[in-house]
């Protein structure tokens, strides 16, 4: 059986919904996880997901700002949320789903930006993003005895030198700074995860996930960086069948500066 994952950061799930639909209508992954939803969780838009039968969701949102959510056409159970920094930010949901004999926890991550100046003592959205970083490191792929796990979010890094249009011109930009390329990855390494995208693409082809809407023509330009991931405990590895980025969809009408990651396993 096969199994699709999809990430996306929306910025904003109520403005953006018409593209939702349309990813899903035409892409229809078993799951989708959302992130910067900024949408509290009674106001959540459910009824177009419903409809095209993502009746399992989780929601972790609040008013105006961050927000993840885990879209389901599968049953899901075990939901959990953490308080990354003790903030109360709504940055990370995860639920247990069972298929193909395999019982797999996704994790829902979204990291913080860091602002504009990457010096923790003059910016304190980058000390926190670094604190950010440093808790995520006690995640394990395989904490759970008999559980696989998936995560996926937009992370905020892009922590190789293929992730970015340009590696020496980024190296003192907020997403590409060697504290947080090396911190990224130390997550990767000490929970024992995967970078199922680079699984699929090796370096040293470059991979952008994000545009910035300050340029008048992200196509022509391409100053993209790969901010997006979808990683998996070292057991699902062989399962990979590929990996997509829906790049067209950062040229929608009113678009998210993301775009739609998405890895198929067959579980």
């Amino acid at each position: 059986m096969q199994l699709s994952v999809a990430s996306w950061n929306i910025n904003s799930v109520r403005l953006r919904m018409p593209l939702v639909e349309k990813f899903l209508d035409q892409w229809q992954p078993d799951i989708l996880c959302l992130q910067e939803t900024k949408c509290p969780n009674d106001q959540f838009p459910s009824s177009p997901l419903n409809a095209r039968g993502y009746v399992h969701q989780a929601i972790h949102g609040q008013k105006g700002y961050h927000g993840v959510a885990i879209l389901s056409k599968l049953p899901l159970d075990g939901h959990d949320k953490r308080d990354y920094c003790n903030v109360g930010d709504s940055r990370h949901i995860s639920a247990v789903v069972r298929v193909g004999g395999k019982t797999i926890r996704i994790h829902n991550f979204y990291v913080p930006a860091g602002g504009d100046e990457p010096d923790r003592t003059v910016n304190p959205k980058f000390g926190h993003k670094l604190d950010f970083i440093e808790e995520m490191k006690l995640l394990e792929a395989d904490a759970e005895q008999g559980v696989s796990s998936i995560l996926v979010g937009d992370l905020n890094i892009a922590p190789y030198e293929s992730d970015v249009w340009s590696h020496r011109q980024l190296l003192k930009i907020v997403s590409h700074t060697p504290v947080e390329t090396d911190g990224l990855k130390e997550v990767l390494a000490r929970g024992k995860w995967l970078d199922l995208i680079r699984q699929q693409t090796p370096e040293p082809e470059k991979i952008f996930t994000w545009w910035s809407y300050r340029s008048a023509d992200w196509q022509a330009a391409d100053k993209g960086r790969r901010l997006d991931h979808i990683w998996s405990s070292g057991d699902l590895g062989p399962h990979l069948v590929s990996t997509e980025i829906v790049r067209e969809a950062r040229g929608w009408d009113r678009p998210s500066d993301h775009v739609p990651i998405i890895a198929r396993l067959d579980v």
